[in-house]
């Protein structure tokens, strides 16, 4: 989940290029394994009373605390901690496989917003257990770690209970990056048993451009580190649901999804979808101008201002939810998300015994919210959202990493149009393969969940009744979608 869409569409239009610095005189001298690195390998002398820091003498910037927690979900070993990055520190949760961790996969989620945390995807959407009242807990059956090992990560800095020493923020995706690929290195050196295991980088919304940077950084440290001999991360595939990747596409798609019966039957007036369709052209003229061909803040603001007006503003006049356009907007969009269950989220993050089990920093003193606006307003500011991330994803596949995209019929602002017109534009070595793929249903239960494209390593799916948070509206469907992906089989 996300942010509210009112900001600059901060969801769908609203880490580091500069990789975490590994100390290369410390590898040179190939002090990683001269005796001064003990690494602690068993996650079960970890103490619940207590931080336990690691570091890496490789990573001097970057060290995690972590501590066992029994929470959520007693049928498994929970951790938590902070990724600790001189004064910048991000929270985390981290909870092993239901299965069998030392051969399960690893996933590390984040949610979108961008400033959205990752404890909405956690207690809403696929973690061990979800919050069903301001007070209480319900354990999960159909979360994601049935067959897998799992990581919630609030990022960037200052996003849920993720803080920094001196008020320190980040505004691009690119400079969050840096802190997620070490915080990645340095557990992965710690924790050896995981080491091996394939490693998937999730996340959905903006989510679409956060993950697809944080991959490269992990792919492109990961060869630096096997030149200076250290084990790389298994990284195995991306997993993008309901993403911003392409906002150019989205726009086009608004119309389509709104105006014709794409999705359900047109739900504007024909006045206003004829008024949409004859700006469609000129938004995307501008926008393919301003933001897309040379990069001109200026501009970009102006083109997307329009398109906003002309494109957007006609669903947002109607009060229908825009991350499931089957139903209302419930309260206020500003405060609810939509979804007055994140009312009782924040209710129960904010409980001093709660706060004190996972061991958030006393330093946090701030109720807990859903969405930090200030990180959001910094990434707005730095229009960091009109920076597509598709070429990322094609050097990705190019390189072997897989690419699971899927998508809620029922959502508007990252729409299952949008994002299948970008994955059949995309430029790749599998690129012909894929658009000359058909579509097909794909079976759950012997019922059809959706429609999926696959060719090489890349797989496009649909997800039927679902809206912008597959696994919150359809979390068995989701599960399935996620171990088959895990499994390497076939939708």
């Amino acid at each position: 989940m996300k942010v509210v869409h009112l900001a600059a569409s901060a969801l769908c239009l609203a880490g580091l290029s500069l990789a975490w610095n590994v100390d290369q005189s410390v590898l040179s001298e190939g002090r990683y394994d001269s005796g001064l690195f003990m690494p602690m390998e068993d996650l079960n002398a970890l103490l619940e009373s207590t931080f336990t820091t690691l570091e890496h003498p490789a990573f001097p910037k970057h060290s995690v605390r972590i501590k066992k927690t029994e929470f959520c979900d007693e049928t498994v070993n929970a951790y938590t901690g902070y990724i600790d990055v001189e004064a910048r520190h991000l929270f985390f949760y981290f909870f092993e496989s239901r299965s069998e961790p030392e051969k399960d996969d690893v996933v590390f989620w984040t949610n979108g917003g961008p400033g959205g945390s990752s404890s909405l995807g956690l207690f809403m959407e696929l973690g061990p257990c979800r919050v069903v009242s301001a007070d209480s807990t319900r354990f999960h059956p159909e979360s994601w770690n049935s067959k897998a090992n799992v990581f919630f990560i609030d990022q960037p800095v200052g996003v849920g209970f993720s803080y920094a020493s001196h008020g320190e923020y980040v505004s691009t995706t690119e400079e969050a990056a840096k802190d997620i690929a070490a915080f990645v290195h340095v557990f992965f050196e710690h924790f050896k048993k995981f080491q091996g295991n394939p490693f998937h980088m999730a996340g959905e919304s903006y989510g679409g451009r956060y993950i697809p940077i944080f991959a490269a950084e992990v792919y492109d440290q990961n060869r630096r580190l096997v030149e200076e001999g250290l084990q790389p991360i298994n990284l195995s595939s991306i997993m993008i649901g309901n993403g911003k990747t392409d906002f150019m596409s989205m726009y086009p798609a608004y119309y389509e999804v709104v105006c014709t019966p794409v999705t359900r039957d047109p739900i504007l007036d024909i006045a206003a979808c004829v008024r949409m369709k004859q700006a469609v052209p000129r938004c995307i003229e501008w926008a393919q101008k301003g933001c897309v061909d040379t990069f001109d803040m200026f501009s970009c603001q102006a083109a997307i201002s329009f398109c906003k007006t002309e494109i957007m503003g006609p669903f947002e006049a109607l009060g229908l939810n825009p991350y499931d356009i089957s139903g209302k907007c419930e309260g206020d969009e500003a405060d609810t998300l939509c979804y007055p269950i994140t009312k009782d989220i924040a209710h129960y993050l904010d409980r001093p015994d709660v706060r004190k089990l996972i061991g958030v920093d006393p330093s946090v003193t701030q109720n807990f919210t859903g969405v930090n606006m200030t990180v959001n307003a910094a990434f707005i500011a730095a229009m960091d959202g009109y920076h597509p991330t598709f070429h990322y994803v094609s050097n990705l596949l190019d390189r072997g990493i897989k690419a699971l995209i899927y998508v809620g019929k029922n959502d508007w602002i990252c729409n299952h149009v949008g994002n299948e017109r970008w994955t059949l534009d995309l430029e790749w070595s599998g690129g012909e393969g894929f658009r000359n793929s058909p579509k097909r249903e794909w079976l759950v239960g012997g019922k059809v969940a959706g429609e999926t494209r696959s060719f090489g390593g890349l797989t496009f799916a649909t997800v039927i009744g679902a809206g912008h948070m597959v696994p919150y509206d359809k979390p068995a469907e989701a599960l399935q979608l996620v171990n088959r992906w895990f499994a390497g089989e076939e939708l």
